[in-house]
This record gives structure tokens, sequence and C-alpha cells, in this order.
């Protein structure tokens, strides 16, 4: 039965209803029920009195999901519009219009529209600007857009958009948009097979299955799987892709937490595909998660020899629960442990500094452990590779570029003053290379580094203390210098700033597809996959076979 209120005597009885159910959990349940009751009459206390009109919707979502932030990031609230987006991730299915949309600086920016789904079939180009969706002008429109996007099959939308200072117009059809989880999957050479896992969403081990079938249908004798920047996703499905290369009743990960039934083993539970085949794991530091769970247990089983660069530390695992109102909470149930015992989480959110960020593992601290044959791997932080690559690590002025889309805004200029570069693979020249630093400082494009941004704020809070005019001089003295540095390390890591400049260029003209069709013959990480495969002894050695 829902219990209506007038707006003005709005009580949040969903929240109590969820503060509620936790209490059972706690031994201090009278002091619970206290803070209920406190929180209760203030939130009906101001929506009674307060001098303007307020929003209750508005009002206990910000309270809710800031109540739970100050847990870790990964525990959240989801009201009715944020559980959709949320079965969208795990599912790997929705109606939309295939593309992924983002929103800077008050601007909606088409980020990467996929091939063949409704916004690439209206023409829509990474880096467009959408402006206008029906009659809804998005410079007056402060919510997400995404949601003026949503219908069912065939629904049409008109669309106007801005590319290059033009104005333009266009319609999209909503269609099925089935998001792979495996994107890619092709031969190296002829005896070596490749698998790029995106993500772990419902079809993560099937689609894995299927591209391992293949591949070994079309020759491959080894495969080289590759994790990088894959977030993570399905527990059960990190479990599932192990069991395509380790014998079922294999221990794959455990969970760990203070409430009994949230204590698990997981084992694999099917036959392998393949115990045999030699395999090579690539990560790096945005594989997280469930990535973590695979090139963990494939280590510690020593299955596998995993290469790259250390993994992000997400060793907490998540629970979504149903609320009324279907509304959604994810829980952080407990931490998890890869056979060999390890947790790999980086920080510590029990534990915060000044600053209120959560403290990072001490890396002396690291605890050892031992893989079934003996070999030592470490906890915290991470998934330490047996082979570690500094290729798959950026420096700090690479990560600011990218962090404010420095090369993506740079790519779409390229773009369009080179339209007729189809299929072929461009090279990134001095002049290039030139063109995009000139391009940086024509568009006032900051690339602020960590220190920059701390710096700044230094500056700020001697503003409110007034002490600003007497060190003036002495900070835009040490900014000059900063930026100097900076300008520095554009020439200093141009290696890598070229090579994200190339990647983005070849998605481009041709699409993911085509920048993982180029990274098998061209990628410096594959290569070193495929070397190390060449290399029976020393792939064994490292497996102690």
């Amino acid at each position: 039965m829902r219990i209506a209120f007038k707006k003005k005597y709005v009580v949040p009885a969903v929240a109590a209803g969820l503060f509620y159910v936790g209490a059972s959990f706690k031994d201090d349940f009278f002091e619970i029920a206290k803070q209920i009751e406190i929180f209760t009459d203030v939130y009906k206390t101001v929506n009674m009195n307060y001098v303007d009109e307020t929003n209750p919707g508005e009002m206990m979502d910000k309270a809710i999901k800031t109540m739970l932030a100050d847990l870790d990031p990964y525990t959240n609230y989801f009201n009715e519009q944020d559980v959709l987006k949320y079965k969208i991730n795990n599912t790997g299915e929705y109606t939309g219009i295939g593309a992924i949309i983002t929103r800077k600086n008050g601007h909606v920016i088409v980020k990467e529209p996929y091939k063949g789904y409704p916004a690439d079939k209206a023409g829509l180009k990474a880096g467009d600007e959408i402006i206008q969706i029906g009659d809804v002008n998005l410079a007056d429109y402060k919510d997400d857009a995404s949601q003026l996007l949503k219908g069912g099959k065939n629904a049409k939308f008109d669309i106007k958009y801005k590319r290059q200072g033009k104005i333009s117009s266009t319609q999209l059809v909503l269609d099925e948009v089935d998001i792979k989880a495996v994107p890619y999957y092709g031969k190296i050479d002829d005896k070596t097979g490749y698998i790029v896992l995106s993500q772990f969403n419902r079809k993560a081990s099937s689609e894995t299955k299927e591209a391992l079938e293949q591949l070994k249908r079309d020759g491959a004798q080894r495969i080289v799987l590759d994790l990088r920047g894959n977030p993570g996703g399905l527990l059960g499905e990190a479990v599932n892709i192990c069991n395509l290369f380790v014998p079922k009743g294999e221990v794959i990960v455990t969970t760990k937490s203070k409430v009994e039934k949230h204590n698990n083993t997981y084992k694999t539970n099917n036959e392998p595909i393949d115990l045999e085949i030699p395999l090579v794991v690539i990560v790096d530091g945005k594989s997280a998660s469930a990535s973590e769970i695979v090139s963990g247990a494939l280590q510690d089983l020593d299955r596998a020899v995993i290469i790259g660069s250390r993994s992000f530390g997400k060793g907490l695992v998540q629970r979504p629960i149903d609320l009324t109102y279907g509304t959604q909470v994810k829980v952080t149930i407990s931490r998890y442990y890869t056979p060999s015992g390890r947790c790999i989480q980086a920080l510590d959110y029990a534990h915060k500094d000044a600053d209120g960020k959560a403290i990072r593992t001490d890396a002396s601290k690291y605890n050892a452990f031992k893989t079934r044959k003996g070999r030592t791997v470490y906890d915290g932080g991470g998934i330490q590779p047996d082979i570690e690559l500094e290729e798959t690590k950026l420096s700090a002025i690479t990560q600011a570029l990218q962090k404010n889309d420095a090369i993506f805004d740079y790519v779409t200029s390229y773009y369009y003053k080179n339209p007729n570069l189809g299929d072929k693979i461009p090279t990134v020249t001095d002049a290039d290379y030139s063109e995009f630093k000139q391009f940086l400082k024509a568009q006032k494009i900051t690339y602020e580094t960590e220190t920059e941004v701390a710096l700044k704020k230094t500056l700020e809070a001697a503003k409110k203390e007034k002490l600003d005019e007497s060190i003036t001089a002495e900070y835009q003295q040490l900014l000059t210098s900063l930026q100097k540095s900076e300008d520095a390390q554009l020439t200093l890591y141009q290696k890598e700033i070229r090579k994200l400049i190339l990647d983005e260029i070849i998605q481009r003209y041709q699409y993911k597809e085509g920048l993982y069709q180029y990274y098998t013959k061209n990628n410096s990480e594959i290569k070193k996959a495929t070397a190390l495969l060449d290399n029976t002894s020393e792939y064994n050695k490292i497996l102690k076979k």
C-alpha cells in the first residue's frame, strides 16, 4: 500500500525501511533506531518550514547517496532511473542509440558511436555535440540527457547537433543494442589466438568460450587474453572464464565478510575447454575487480603468465539488493581472496587521511603468498604481473591529457582535416605532434597534473586567509616553472602520447574493430606476449613447468 502525503509533509518512509532492515544485523539497535528517528524528524521539520518549496525526492536521493559515499565508492543507491542503467551494464542488452555519450562543461558530446547501431546509422560521429533532442534545448536541460532518448524499439527522435561549428539535423531510430563483452577476437599469427575481454557482463564467459573454440578450430595453439582497461563486473562470470582453462572443482575465489551468509567459496563447475593451451594474460592499471580475479587465479594456479603493469587493486565484492518503488542499493558485502589467499584491495576505506581520502596499502607491508608450484606472489595494491612492461604505465602528463579529453579533441580536429584516410593506417609524424602541441595552446586546453591542481588550491586557500598578496610573485614563479616542466614532459613522453593519438585516429576511421586488428600486428604489449609464447623454455620456466 502506498501512502500519499502533501508535498510539505513527506516523510522518508522508504529510507526508514532501508535503515531498519540494516538494523537487524546490528547489536546497537537502540542507537540506530534513535538516529533514524532524528533523521526523520529533521527531514519533516525542514520540509514543513523551509522558506522555499523543496523537492522531497531530490533531497532524499542526495541524502542517501551522500551517506553511502562516506563508506566506499562502490556502495551506491540507485533511484528508478539509475536502476535501468545498472541493468544495462549487467546484461549487455538494451534498446538505445548505441553510443557512448558524456556531458562535459555543460555540453553533451558523442564519445564513441558503435558501428552499425542507431547513432552510427544516423551519421553521428565522435566529437559531435548534441544540442537539441526533440523540442528540448540541451543548453537549458541540466538532467541526464540520455533520459530524453529512452523508448521502445523503432522509437524516433529528431536531433540537432553541432560539428566543427556547423549545426545539422538527423533522426535517431532506437534499436536493440547488444554490448559485446568480447568486442574482438582473431589470429595474431598462424599459431596465436587473441581475445579482447572488455567487461564481465552476463555474456562474458559464453562469448569468451565461443571465441576460444573458434580460434582453436582456426588452428590457434596458444592464446593471448587481453584484459587491459577492463573494469570488471560479475564475479560468477570471472569464475566461468577461469573454468575454460582449469579443471572442474578448482577453487577460484573465496569471499569473506562479517555476515556469515556472504562467506563463500567459488569453484569451477564445468569441464574445461583446454587445460594445456599456453596462455598469456595482459593487464594494466585499469584492469579491476573481476579482471583481477581472473588474472590472480590463473597466476596462483600457475595456469597463465601475467604481463603488463600492476592492476587497479579492487578486492571488494558488491551485491545489488532490490528495494521498494523500483529502487536498489548496491552494497559492498565482502572482500575476495585469490586461491593462494591474497586480497588485492589497494585502498583502505575504513581509514582515511586528513583530506578524507582512503589510505593506500603500504607497499613495504605486502604479504607474501605461494602459488600452487611455489612461486612467490604478493597481496595488496592489485595483481603484480610476472613480467612488468613499462609501456602499459602512463606518465602523469599523459593521464592528465586523457582526463581532460585533449587527445580526443585534437583527433576530432584531425579527422575533419583528413577526411579521406579511410582504412589506411596513418603515422603520427613529428609535424603532427607539433600540430598537437600547438592545438593545446590555441584551444587553451589545460592539462593540469595533480601537482598543479594542488598548487592552485593553495592559492585559493591563501586568498581566503588574505595571504595571497604576499605570495603572489612566488606563486606565479612556481606556477610558470611547473608549466614549463609540463611542456617539457610533452616532449619527454611524446612516444606514449603519440601512441594514444594514433589509437584514437584509427578508432575514428575504423571503429574499435579496426583498432584491435591494428593491435594484433603492431601493439608492443601483444608483440611481447607473442614473443614469450614463442619462447617455450622461458614460458615454462616462469610457470615452473
